[in-house]
């Protein structure tokens, strides 16, 4: 009794323990490496050699070595799908074989391959998202249960183990695979709000676009490394009277569909942002022609007024369009001063007639 929960103790100590480590761990590289993706597929070769670090603390009974590896094991193959859960159980199933012993195959069969794929088979690829996946803790329960049952099963029929040792087995791996669970339900939920809280902190609420704080830090990237640019800033003719003709609800889509013009039609280094009410900003990245400038900035103008927008044609011109102003190229001149250029020139063009764009004088 006392040599059974020993063995299952330290299993279970040291399973609750690695996987804490490991997913405190994954939060703190995620929080300081961009590409992220790179990692995930170290994850299945630390359950790896998890599931080897457990079997050297087994419970020997009568030449079988009984521990908790398939705990890690099932975790991986329910948490991230059977190619992850193949890469985890390789590492296992070898060392296993080489330790021997008169119950070999039962061992690499009942604690490292069935695990592997009624984990896989209770995998739900529609919430996996790495690395940030959920899990629904009651799903993966229900899954392990039916490993269990099988697991007990087999091992009953194939194996010298008693039932008072399988009982306490199953006991402790649940002990097991309950806090790790909830561990990485845990670790992932604050990465998401973490995500979130930065999300918040550099975009519009409305258009999700840049902010315009988070836009100036941009551009001084750009200044920094000397990079020739443009500023172009522009609002919505007419924007008040849309308002009250339509309402706020669909003026804020009018600002929605332009954001989303942005997206679709600037260029990827290009740099752009709500300035405030319905006034944008741009930053036309490696420019050095102003003529370039205004040409981009024309096909924008001419994109918004052929946009088929509700209600546009009780608009004052009978189209929802925007008035442009252009800075000059920056050639060291710092941010601040190219914004007011290209305020003053979009005070001349909403002056010279509205949906036009004008060039800093």
């Amino acid at each position: 009794m006392h040599d059974i929960l020993d063995a299952f103790l330290a299993n279970l100590t040291l399973i609750i323990s690695f996987m804490y480590i490991v997913l405190k761990l994954k939060e703190f590289i995620i929080t300081k490496v961009k590409n992220v993706k790179k990692f995930i597929w170290l994850v299945p070769l630390l359950i790896s050699v998890l599931s080897i670090w457990v079997m050297h603390h087994p419970l020997l009974y009568e030449g079988m070595r009984i521990d908790l590896r398939g705990v890690p094991l099932f975790f991986i193959s329910y948490l991230s799908g059977w190619r992850f859960g193949a890469v985890s159980i390789l590492l296992p199933a070898w060392y296993r074989f080489e330790l021997g012993g008169p119950t070999v195959m039962q061992g690499i069969t009942l604690t490292i391959i069935i695990p592997f794929l009624i984990g896989s088979l209770f995998h739900r690829s529609k919430t996996f998202n790495p690395p940030y996946t959920l899990l629904n803790l009651t799903h993966m329960l229900a899954g392990f249960i039916v490993y269990e049952v099988v697991k007990t099963v087999l091992m009953f029929w194939t194996t010298p183990a008693e039932i008072e040792t399988i009982f306490y087995m199953v006991i402790f791996e649940f002990s097991a695979l309950l806090p790790i669970g909830l561990i990485n339900n845990d670790t992932n939920r604050n990465l998401l709000l973490r995500k979130e809280l930065e999300f918040h902190s550099r975009h519009d609420n409305m258009t999700n676009l840049y902010n315009l704080r988070y836009f100036k830090s941009k551009v001084e990237v750009l200044i920094s490394h000397q990079m020739p640019f443009v500023i172009a800033m522009f609002d919505v003719d007419f924007f008040k009277n849309y308002n009250d003709t339509h309402g706020h609800p669909a003026g804020d889509v009018v600002l929605q569909t332009i954001g989303q013009l942005l997206k679709d039609s600037m260029q990827e280094e290009d740099v752009f942002a709500r300035y405030g009410g319905e006034e944008f900003i741009i930053c036309l990245a490696n420019i050095t022609n102003i003529q370039h400038a205004y040409e981009i900035a024309d096909r924008f103008r001419n994109l918004v007024e052929t946009y088929p927008f509700h209600g546009e044609n009780q608009q004052p011109n009978g189209k929802l369009t925007i008035s442009v102003g252009l800075s000059s190229v920056s050639h060291g001149k710092s941010l601040d001063s190219l914004i007011e250029e290209a305020d003053q020139a979009l005070y001349k063009a909403k002056n010279s007639g509205k949906n036009t764009v004008y060039l800093y004088q």
